[in-house]
């Protein structure tokens, strides 16, 4: 066990007193029962009944009367998750005031996508490896950390980083979802650890990367890993004792037999007969895993959720009978308390390009019905470029409209289903689409003002090149998708290449009128990827941008009025609330999540790896964010190119297959993860092998992958990144 909390004497302003000593504990989980609570050490002992009542004393009650007022109790600011703060104090007038009122280290390195938690003058927010923090809100100062102590060899499973989105408070205690399958529940006053079940097959390649909902005594978590090939489903778990109340599957059984959960039933009615019989789902899963939104609808007592991708991506290999597959890329609504399944609504039948609806689903109450009387609808913008409102008591479909450019489908039909465009099933040949895997709008919470009728997409365009992966069979990837990744990428860029490349990538921030499908502004920026968004009853909309820049805007008019460079990447969906009539704006920092790995050559070199941060601001503050240290490159040794034009195609291909969704495409690294082309270890082939087959980085999440290379490929893949070194240099000096 491994001791990492501060001893503090107090807490400020007059809020409760703490005494904090918080253990980490626990190592990577026994695999041996996914289900069952390891018993706890006798430090780790459930906190006495009396404080839990008394400190932090969050209920499903307390959310759905506080919202996001003064406090910021749960993941989307309220449970119909619409990030819209009724604060004012912070508004169109007095905005330019505001300045640095705090900042924390946070004690990794890598991406940090969380929302901070505020709950009685704490904050409680996560880092990349799920470590969790307990600061005083008002003024920065750490009460505890909580390290989960993750192997970080499980790093290789993680498709888009080791990152987290934040915790669940609820009657005393925290609740977080670990990388590595873990669901763990530590007591809100010390950090402590009270109980943690492991809530996947570990000897499979699942994740949490998502935030717990907790409500009515139930915490909710859903998993990740169907790019790596598993089956997904959403589970419900006991606040008191981690004991699981129910699980319901996105995908059937692959024979399409019973589970013996609640989601057998609505399988054996509709989900099986959207299924054939063969095909890579029946042996890897299928995918739909739930890793991100999960929403309390407290008004028809439901969990609405989004389901993701299908394992493979191409339903070629995944299921050639060709169904729609059920319930792959779709909203499904149960039952609160039983889990039982109420309707569902698929935005992209049969998915086939990574097109998940595991994004933001907001809540609301839209004049939509007769003589415009409120209809409660659910919104979303997932991936595949559409936004939908649907009926939420119902599931039945209202409209829907592209908000960006769609290029792998014409419209949806009355029923909102997707009119595909022709040629957008890839096959061997290449195809360019829009959206990409990427998605049109990903995991960056959207919000929704109320008073406005507006919703805020932090949208995007990133396209990708689809082609059907010959040697997918093979089995010589861990990536399980059936899609060729080096498909139209020639194995040396031209500096016309490159240009190009990054000509094509875009981003805007969207105001969405809901009722009409129309845009009722648009601010468009430098970049993809942009982050999550704040909407405030001040008439502001806050987001922090892919460049570091974090910026507020007029919510009606998306007026810049306001911005500050926080040094560093901002994915994260920001915060605000108010103690002591004080009203701060908080966001998470921290350079990494898919883009940083798997673009590289789209991020600007001034964004570095830094340590991850929480930037915490108020009107007067008067604070600073220190400027990083960017980390200085040698280029000035280049290793010894070798390799003919035969050697250096098949170092693409194995590269582009295994390599380039961490190490970024043509090789060039974001600086998240090192960059291949000047590291030491590729001039030596001998420490190359080392690294890439005998895994003697395992540790750092650098696993051996030698089931997926040989000797022959892991040498052509050196080339290939030599080559791509050569190549930067000629681009640099023509520049």
């Amino acid at each position: 066990m491994q001791m990492i909390s501060r001893l503090k004497t107090g807490h400020a302003l007059g809020r409760p007193f703490l005494l904090v000593t918080a253990l980490a504990v626990l190592g990577a989980c026994s695999e041996q029962s996914s289900e069952q609570s390891p018993d706890p050490s006798p430090q780790n002992s459930a906190a006495d009944a009396s404080e839990v009542s008394t400190f932090a004393a969050v209920t499903t009650q307390r959310i759905i009367d506080t919202g996001a007022s003064d406090e910021w109790l749960t993941y989307g600011g309220s449970y119909d998750e619409q990030r819209h703060s009724t604060l004012t104090a912070v508004n169109r007038d007095t905005v330019a005031e505001l300045g640095v009122a705090w900042t924390y280290d946070l004690q990794t390195n890598r991406g940090v996508e969380s929302t901070p938690i505020v709950v009685d003058g704490v904050m409680y927010v996560t880092s990349a490896w799920s470590l969790v923090y307990a600061l005083d809100a008002a003024t920065g100062e750490e009460l505890w950390v909580y390290n989960p102590e993750v192997d970080k060899a499980v790093g290789v499973n993680a498709c888009c980083d080791v990152v987290n989105r934040g915790v669940a408070v609820f009657e005393g205690q925290v609740f977080v979802g670990v990388i590595d399958g873990r669901l763990e529940a530590l007591d809100a006053k010390t950090g402590e650890r009270n109980w943690s079940v492991v809530t996947v097959d570990q000897s499979k390649p699942y994740t949490i990367t998502g935030a717990p909902r907790v409500v009515n005594g139930k915490v909710l978590i859903g998993n990740g890993g169907a790019e790596l090939g598993v089956r997904g489903y959403l589970s419900a778990y006991d606040v008191n004792n981690g004991d699981k109340i129910w699980r319901f599957y996105t995908v059937p059984n692959p024979n399409k037999e019973p589970d013996n959960e609640i989601s057998d039933e609505v399988f054996a009615k509709l989900g099986n007969d959207s299924w054939g019989d063969d095909g890579h789902w029946v042996t890897d899963g299928g995918g739909g895993t739930v890793w991100d939104s999960i929403v309390y609808d407290e008004v028809n007592d439901q969990i609405v959720f989004g389901v993701g991708n299908g394992s493979p991506w191409n339903r070629n290999f995944r299921d050639p009978a060709g169904g729609d597959n059920l319930f792959l890329s779709s909203i499904v609504a149960v039952d609160a308390n039983t889990g039982r399944y109420r309707w569902h609504f698929q935005t992209t039948p049969g998915d086939n390009w990574d097109y998940t609806a595991t994004q933001s689903i907001i809540l609301a109450d839209l004049p939509l019905g007769d003589e415009g009387a409120p209809v409660r609808v659910a919104m979303q913008a997932p991936k595949n470029g559409f936004f939908y409102v649907i009926n939420a008591t119902n599931g039945e479909f209202i409209s829907g409209e592209s908000f960006g450019p769609v290029s792998w489908a014409t419209g949806l039909d009355k029923n909102g289903r997707p009119i595909e465009a022709e040629g957008a099933r890839y096959g061997t040949n290449p195809v360019t689409l829009l959206p990409g895997p990427a998605g049109a709008h990903n995991w960056h919470p959207m919000a929704y003002n109320p008073e406005l009728e507006l919703t805020y997409i932090p949208a995007q365009e990133i396209p990708a090149v689809y082609a059907e992966d010959p040697r997918f069979s093979t089995g010589s990837t861990a990536w399980n998708t059936g899609a060729d990744f080096s498909a139209g990428v020639p194995p040396v860029l031209s500096p016309a290449d490159l240009k190009a490349a990054r000509a094509a990538l875009k981003g805007r921030l969207i105001a969405w009128d809901p009722k009409t499908q129309s845009p009722r502004w648009s601010v468009e920026h430098a970049n993809a990827w942009n982050g999550g968004v704040l909407s405030t009853a001040g008439g502001l909309v806050f987001q922090g941008r892919l460049d570091g820049v974090f910026v507020a805007y007029d919510a009606a008019t998306g007026e810049a009025l306001w911005s500050y460079d926080l040094h560093s990447g901002a994915n994260a969906g920001p915060a605000t609330y108010s103690i002591d009539d004080t009203q701060y704006v908080s966001i998470t920092t921290g350079w990494g999540s898919l883009y940083a790995l798997a673009a590289g050559y789209a991020y600007d070199e001034t964004i570095s790896s830094t340590v991850g941060k929480v930037v915490t601001f108020k009107l007067g503050g008067t604070q600073s964010i220190a400027e990083p240290d960017l980390p200085e490159v040698d280029r000035t040794t280049l290793a010894v190119a070798f390799g003919n034009e035969q050697m250096l195609n098949e170092g693409l291909v194995h590269y582009a297959r295994n390599c380039s969704v961490c190490h970024g495409p043509f090789a060039e690294s974001s600086g998240v993860l090192p960059d291949l082309r000047w590291s030491p270890i590729t001039a030596n082939a001998e420490a190359w092998n080392s690294v890439v087959r005998e895994g003697v980085l395992a540790q750092n999440g650098m696993v051996s992958f030698a089931e997926y290379l040989t000797a022959e490929e892991t040498e052509a893949i050196r080339a290939y990144v030599i080559s791509q070194a050569r190549a930067d240099m000629a681009l640099r000096a023509e520049n």
